[in-house]
């Protein structure tokens, strides 16, 4: 199983990654627009098997201090099979140093607890889809206007 990892975004079909990410189970955006968060991150990481994506991951950070992680995703017929390890691997390599947050897909805290993420009690969220976010199992914010 020849995996190659790339950390640029040159030849990166993004309708592909639209797919991919869907796959994985989770919200995805436009082509378009995951072309734009791709390309404007700080870090990005693909995992490709003979020409096909089957693995993304990303980072924005503010350069010495934070960085926060999105987009990791592992098509469903290879996750399990150290491909997620390989791309969060490369991530944080590129943000060493760095304070890191995430968001977790619910049931998925186990994989990011091996790389010594740990939950935490002080987060908040203003998100643009609340009905998506209760969706995929997060808790809406307390409206209190």
């Amino acid at each position: 199983m020849k995996i190659q990892l790339k950390t640029d975004c040159r030849g990166i079909t993004w309708d592909a990654i639209h797919d991919l990410i869907k796959r994985a189970g989770l919200v995805s955006y436009p082509p378009e627009l995951l072309a734009r968060a791709f390309q404007e991150s700080y870090a990005v990481a693909f995992a490709i098997r003979k020409s096909q994506v089957i693995g993304t991951g990303r980072a924005v950070s503010d350069g010495p201090c934070r960085a926060m992680l999105y987009d990791f995703a592992v098509l469903p017929e290879w996750q399990g099979r150290g491909v997620g390890r390989m791309l969060m691997e490369a991530i944080l390599k590129q943000v060493a140093g760095r304070s890191v947050m995430l968001y977790a897909s619910p049931g998925k805290e186990g994989f990011y607890e091996r790389f010594f993420f740990r939950r935490v009690q002080t987060d908040m969220a203003h998100v643009k889809n609340r009905t998506g976010m209760m969706r995929e199992g997060g808790k809406p914010p307390v409206d209190r206007f």
